[in-house]
């Protein structure tokens, strides 16, 4: 197993006489449950030492009398993340914590969404994913000539890291290295409305669905996070199993409830000194310093309890321990003040002179001491605002070995509150309500109190955190099979049927269709040659008898050259666009062809040779079509790709034309104002008339950057695909397609759809749409047909037309 976490297992301190640094123990469920599990399997720890080093400087060994849970991971197995301090404190402070805190959260008021922030979250997380490979590499050479049943778990952690995991995976593909992935989110999945709100959402998501299995505390959250992959990204998604597709892959999503290390915490309340000497009963919260936590609305509710029922008065006595946190930010020094202010306010109105209502200890507890105060407490408030799980509410509820126990109180905003059912539930933001559930707890009989504790103890031993790791490794091992205890681990291939829902609405039954498609990637797989991108046989023929469907109007739109399109799809009577949109050949013969200034004509003959002598090498090619060229890489070693791509892009900036990135290709463009999207309204103007949009329903499908241009300009007045693989894509699309495959499943949907409808007798098919227009002027600059030119074909003439630039 490779673990990935923003910070390693153990904290790194410089000794001060020394210099030298030590490595020191850290507490926390995770390094608990996770660190002995890495070490038995041999395996390597991914993360930042909390201090920046030197280049050079090593992470040191574990004390010999260190018998903590990290002590036997060695530092050969620790990759650790060396960054630039500046560019970390912006991804971590900036991005981590002034973002996605907050808005994970549920308060997006508090959060911040600056491009810069994200830019530096974007590099540390490239960092992660490189060294993570690194590793990766490292267990491969360790490995050697040995074969493993199963290829290495790599498991990434909690918000700091939601987009290496895609990465991870790109590249470990590239480097034909074989692992599983895994990602686990420490706190909430926000809804759909809230997270909508991040600028960046899609990259996001995207990033997290780069592995095999996401795993979220709650149920709750794994549904936030499907519905977020169906309405941010127009994923496949299957609620009852929890399954999301994409790129053709099925992740799993899974709800693994974290635990505590419970006979741990058991065993420290056991051996505890008792540190509260007083008759008054405790109640305790114990939180960190943060605004997620509702501390001022408990000690507001607190207060309101000594308002209502003076008999507590001299009874009772909170314990607020405040961890501090973040204590350079402006909001936690605000939030301490204000509690320092109300803590003032309420002892100055009710203290007494032998008691006073609260103690409130800002400051670090060893464990030792929390596990007494845990211990002897009568009430634990844990009611955060937002919380994604709160092992509070568990540790206390190990610690409880008194009789009679204590009683728990949970907010339903916690993760917690969700399982542990026999606790007082209260709504924070409530407070005459949770005054009462204190006074409720504060008076409850013993037997109560002892029946509800034990069933949360029960429950809390049998779901420790050692459970929830094994749970993690069952729910990893299951993605093999075809179900696991939840159900499905993979989602039924694609059928006809789920786009009924989609299309049956947006289409209807009276209203005409326009078929816009691309042509490699959307109706023919990709190939390593063009040549060899040939359209399914099944494919073509679906084509075939929709386009002999009067309600039904097709148009291929390609980046190959006109001839060559309509030569690979051949089909007669539809609308072939070559280069673009650069060149439209209409099914009546009829031929557009952008103007081209002589001198860019000129240009592509000397960038054409130009390319072919510098950079035509290692399998890398050059595609004459015309008024464009593509540089072809597919062949190239991954390796060599990126100094080649730099070296075209030049000659084709410095020949005057435009480099654009297509699949394992780069594209010389003239620089003209036009596009996929501009050429998409002019078909559709040009065959349905100057009010096509009230005419017409229209579905365009494409899969690549030229396919944005068309989906942006059609947002809103068209159901859009886009044939997304699993890399990180922003997409203007409603929907994404897995493959070719699924494109001609949406093509055979549209024929049983249209098959189902009743023939009308004014059905508008193209040929009569162009004579119902006649009256209609259109401007639109065509080529003339020169000596020079090698596109002879005279400009259409059923429009009257003229040969000035285009109106819009």
């Amino acid at each position: 197993m490779i673990v990935v976490s923003n910070r390693l297992p153990f904290i790194l301190k410089r000794n001060e006489k020394t210099s030298e640094l030590e490595r020191k123990a850290s507490a926390g469920g995770l390094v608990t449950a996770v660190a002995p599990v890495v070490i038995r399997g041999g395996g390597i720890w991914v993360g930042w030492p909390g201090i920046h080093l030197d280049p050079n400087e090593k992470i040191p060994h574990s004390d010999p009398m260190d018998k903590t849970p990290t002590a036997g991971l060695l530092s050969e197995k620790i990759v650790a993340i060396r960054a630039e301090p500046k560019l970390f404190d912006s991804y971590y402070n900036g991005c981590c914590n002034g973002t996605f805190w907050p808005l994970f959260h549920s308060m997006p008021d508090r959060a911040t969404f600056i491009a810069d922030h994200w830019k530096a979250y974007i590099k540390i997380n490239e960092e992660f994913a490189e060294k993570t490979v690194h590793a990766l590499h490292l267990l491969k050479e360790q490995k050697g000539s040995r074969t493993e049943a199963s290829p290495p778990i790599v498991w990434v952690h909690d918000y700091h890291l939601m987009l290496a995991a895609n990465w991870i995976r790109q590249r470990a593909e590239e480097d034909e290295i074989q692992c599983k992935l895994a990602f686990f989110l420490h706190i909430p999945f926000p809804p759909w409305d809230i997270f909508r709100l991040f600028p960046w959402s899609d990259e996001v998501l995207q990033g997290i669905l780069g592995c095999d299995m996401v795993g979220f505390h709650i149920a709750d959250y794994c549904l936030n996070f499907i519905d977020c992959c169906q309405r941010n990204l127009g994923c496949r998604v299957d609620r009852k199993n929890l399954l999301v597709e994409l790129g053709g892959r099925t992740i799993c999503v899974r709800p693994l409830p974290i635990g505590v290390p419970f006979d741990r915490f058991v065993s420290l309340a056991q051996n505890a000194k008792s540190v509260l000497s007083t008759s008054q009963q405790i109640i305790l919260g114990v939180d960190r310093l943060d605004y997620t936590k509702g501390l001022v609305h408990r000690l507001k509710a607190f207060e309101r309890l000594l308002e209502k029922h003076p008999e507590h008065i001299e009874k009772v006595v909170l314990l607020q321990i405040a961890v501090p946190s973040r204590t350079d930010v402006k909001e936690y020094q605000d939030l301490k003040e204000e509690m320092d202010q109300l803590v003032g306010r309420i002892n100055g109105r009710f203290t007494t002179p032998n008691w006073s209502p609260i103690r409130y200890i800002f400051g670090c507890i060893g464990q030792d001491e929390l596990a007494a105060f845990y211990r002897d407490a009568a009430v634990a408030l844990v009611t955060p605002l937002r919380d994604g799980m709160n092992l509070v509410a568990k540790e206390f509820v190990a610690c409880q070995i008194k009789k009679p126990p204590g009683v728990l109180i949970v907010s339903p905003f916690a993760g917690a509150g969700e399982m542990m059912h026999e606790a007082l539930i209260c709504n924070p933001y409530e407070l005459d309500d949770a005054a009462e559930v204190i006074h409720r707890a504060l008076i409850m009989p013993e037997d109560e109190r002892t029946v509800r504790m034990n069933h949360l103890r029960r429950r809390e031993q049998l779901n420790d955190v050692d459970s929830w790791m094994k749970a993690f490794l069952k729910a990893m091992d299951s993605l093999e099979e075809e179900a696991d205890d939840l159900g499905a681990t993979t989602m039924q291939p694609l059928s006809i049927d789920d786009f009924d829902e989609y299309l049956s609405k947006y289409i209807g039954y009276t209203q005409k269709l326009a078929l816009l498609l691309d042509y490699d990637g959307t109706l023919a797989p990709i190939a390593p040659h063009p040549d060899l991108a040939t359209l399914p046989l099944e494919t073509k023929h679906t084509l075939q008898r929709l386009s002999n469907m009067s309600d039904v109007y097709i148009a291929i739109i390609s980046g190959r050259n006109v001839d060559n399109v309509k030569n690979m799809v051949g089909i007669e009577g539809i609308t072939y666009a070559g280069n673009h949109g650069l060149e439209i050949l209409h099914p009546d013969g009829s031929k557009f062809v952008h103007p081209m200034p002589t001198e860019l004509q000129e240009s592509v003959v000397i960038l054409l040779k130009s390319l072919q002598e510098k950079v035509c090498k290692d399998g890398a090619w050059v595609e004459n079509k015309g008024s464009l060229l593509t540089f072809h890489y597919r062949e190239t070693p991954v390796y060599l790709r990126p100094a080649l791509i730099e070296q075209a892009t030049k000659l084709i900036i410095e020949a005057g034309l435009t480099p654009a990135p297509a699949h394992c290709a780069l594209e010389a463009r003239p620089p003209v104002e036009w596009d996929k999207g501009r050429a998409s309204i002019y078909i559709l103007r040009t065959a349905f008339g100057l009010d096509w949009s009230e005419r017409i329903r229209i579905i365009y499908a494409g899969d690549d950057l030229t396919d944005e241009d068309a989906m942006l300009a059609l947002k809103g007045m068209a159901a859009t695909f886009r044939i997304a693989s699993s890399s990180i894509i922003k997409t203007s699309a409603e929907r994404r397609l897995s493959s070719t495959d699924s494109v001609l499943a949406m093509l055979k949907w549209v024929e049983r759809h249209f098959s189902r409808r009743k023939p009308r007798a004014n059905s508008l098919t193209y040929k009569n749409a162009r004579k119902a227009k006649d009256s209609i002027q259109l401007h639109m600059s065509y080529q003339m047909p020169t000596k020079t030119s090698p596109r002879n074909t005279p400009p259409r003439t059923p429009d009257k037309v003229s040969s000035g630039s285009e109106s819009s």
